[in-house]
């Protein structure tokens, strides 16, 4: 079954190419379909298009079909070419008339359009949820090893102090950043586009206002050919809040594999967490951080992908809008278990207590010791350049008992004034 069904068969090389992979793209999509298919039979019953009785029974059997979905159970067969057709079917097999008539003032692409909103608004919220658990253990980590320090490094050398706690309360505060992002798409997304229909709107006298309260949204997209356009671009929003949170997973599992390695040996974790070798018995592998590392990479890459296929299309609906839907999907169950996955490992990391014991990092210390110099009326200059000829002449004597205390410094992390950040936007 096909909406747009005109009595004719078409090849069935094209229907494949033409339908791909939406039959199970749209088994994730099927709920807000239904969602939005309420609000629309409720508005035409508002509006006098649907009796009483019409509305009451079109809700009944998508309340039933929602139950189906939420069950598992709901199967979209090769005979439908996506889940609209499909429950348009069910419909009009319960209801007869009554369910041909839930078509009426709305289109195909209304359908996705206001569907992958709701999609949109549901993943990105869980998204900014799961951030935030894992944004409480990195807040927690650092606190727990705030003592621990840490070598810093710049170009890959030896430079000055860190610690645990600045390296785990980094990444939390880098996570704020990224949900700026996040909310700044899920407003995009947070608007109705019902109404449109095939992107010029009705002739009927449909209730736009209705659907939007109906919905939840805090808005709609008021012009219909607007409401046509966001098509693509709506996930674009999404696809560049998701490439940031991404980009900060990807850049912690990097550190994580880095540290790990017996060069470093500033992290470690349980047998079960790593793998081994199939030829090397010594082996501990962090595949988990190195899967995690490529997937948000990969993430990286969906905004691009995005604005390829929409960057030269005229307004106007354009089946090329099809191809969105298979790029998006996947790149948010991606990133969500990355997040998982990531904040399942980090609960049971272990930190090496005694790293800075090792001789080579006592040029970590350096400008501890020169700005100790400053201190006591040495011009930077002159104290610069005796420390430079200690360190040559191999006379260095570090200083170890260092003192940072200003703002989000690794004496003074502002774990509270972070974590308050977080809480303005969460």
């Amino acid at each position: 079954m096909k909406l747009w069904d005109k009595g004719f068969s078409t090849d069935k090389k094209i229907d494949h190419f033409t339908v791909g992979n939406d039959r199970e793209l749209d088994l994730l999509l099927a709920k807000y379909d239904v969602i939005a298919s309420k609000a629309h039979a409720k508005m035409l019953g508002k509006i006098g298009l649907l009796t009483q009785k019409e509305t009451d029974d079109l809700v009944r059997e998508l309340d039933n079909i929602a139950k189906t979905i939420a069950k598992g159970k709901f199967v979209i067969e090769d005979n439908f070419e996506d889940m609209h057709s499909k429950i348009e079917y069910v419909l009009t097999k319960k209801l007869g008339d009554t369910g041909k008539k839930i078509h009426t003032a709305r289109s195909r692409n209304d359908q996705v359009l206001v569907a992958m909103h709701l999609y949109l608004k549901t993943e990105l919220a869980e998204i900014k949820s799961e951030v935030k658990v894992l944004f409480d253990l990195l807040l927690n980590l650092a606190d727990k090893y705030k003592t621990v320090l840490l070598p810093g490094y710049t170009h890959l050398q030896i430079a000055m102090p860190s610690s645990f706690g600045l390296w785990f309360s980094a990444y939390a505060e880098s996570l704020i950043d990224d949900l700026y992002f996040v909310d700044a798409a899920y407003k995009v997304a947070d608007q109705n586009p019902l109404g449109s229909a095939a992107g010029y709107g009705s002739s009927f006298p449909i209730d736009r206002d209705f659907t939007t309260a109906e919905m939840g949204f805090e808005s709609m997209k008021y012009n219909v050919v607007s409401a046509q356009m966001g098509r693509g671009k709506v996930e674009k929003a999404a696809a560049f809040g998701m490439s940031n949170v991404a980009a900060t997973l990807s850049k912690m599992a990097m550190d994580i594999c880095l540290y790990m390695s017996q060069n470093f040996n500033f992290i470690s974790f349980p047998d079960e967490l790593t793998t081994g070798s199939s030829i090397m018995p010594h082996k501990k592998n962090p595949d988990v951080f190195e899967l995690v590392r490529g997937k948000c990479n990969k993430l990286q890459a969906v905004p691009n992908q995005l604005i390829l296929i929409t960057n030269n299309l005229p307004s106007g609906y354009h089946r090329d809008l099809q191809l969105v839907k298979e790029v998006i999907v996947p790149a948010i169950q991606d990133l969500k278990a990355c997040l998982e996955i990531l904040t399942f490992s980090l609960r049971e990391i272990r930190v090496n207590h005694s790293i800075l014991e090792d001789p080579k990092y006592d040029y970590l210390f350096s400008v501890d010791t020169l700005n100790e110099l400053v201190l006591s009326g040495v011009p930077f200059r002159d104290a610069y350049k005796k420390m430079g000829k200690e360190i040559n002449e191999g006379t260095f004597s570090p200083k170890k008992d260092i003192k940072h205390t200003h703002k989000g410094s690794l004496g003074n992390l502002c774990l509270a004034d972070i974590r308050r950040k977080m809480d303005r936007i969460s």
